[in-house]
């Protein structure tokens, strides 16, 4: 296998959009990936190889929404439990939540009470880590449930917007702009 080819070909298929959704930003969209199997495959085994690299991880969360297409790869492949973080009221049962601040106000995530068990290692995986306002949020709700995040993994990093910095986990980007 090989991930530098892998890494190539996901870049190659990453476009970008000047003014999108509005002026002065340049929305980077994951979808063409999906639109080719080589891509998608070459994203997989990315995604895969880096968390078999973590050793110990028992749990896999995916956060809403683009989270929900990339965590499968991961869990499936591993034989791992997958864990869906939501926008609040979108999940049934009792819940946890935690609210976070965006940069247009504040939203809620939730996930699900009996998901995660008190000392579980866990991988999050989103699409994108730009200001590190959802991956904060996600971590808290793992750890208020005894969780032990070990890393957040993402597709893409914005990296001017210093997200990590606001983080209290490792993480690890497939591609940075």
């Amino acid at each position: 296998m090989d991930l530098t080819s892998d890494l190539e070909i996901v870049k190659a298929h990453i476009a970008s959009f000047p003014d999108f959704p509005k002026p002065g930003i340049l929305f980077r969209d994951m979808f063409p990936i999906f639109r080719s199997p080589q891509a998608t495959a070459a994203l997989e085994n990315l995604l895969v190889e880096h968390v078999k690299s973590l050793n110990d991880v028992d749990v896999v969360v995916a956060l809403e929404s683009r989270g929900f297409l990339l965590a499968p790869f991961v869990s499936s492949k591993l034989r791992l439990p997958l864990v869906p973080v939501r926008k609040k009221g979108k999940l049934p049962g009792k819940t946890r939540e935690v609210e976070f601040t965006l940069e247009y106000g504040t939203d809620t995530f939730e996930m699900q009470e009996d998901s995660i068990k008190p000392g579980q290692k866990v991988v999050v995986i989103d699409d994108l880590l730009a200001t590190g306002g959802t991956g904060k949020a996600a971590c808290q709700l793992i750890r208020d449930m005894g969780g032990e995040v070990v890393e957040l993994l993402v597709l893409m990093e914005l990296i001017e917007l210093q997200g990590r910095s606001n983080l209290p986990c490792s993480v690890h980007s497939i591609v940075q702009f």
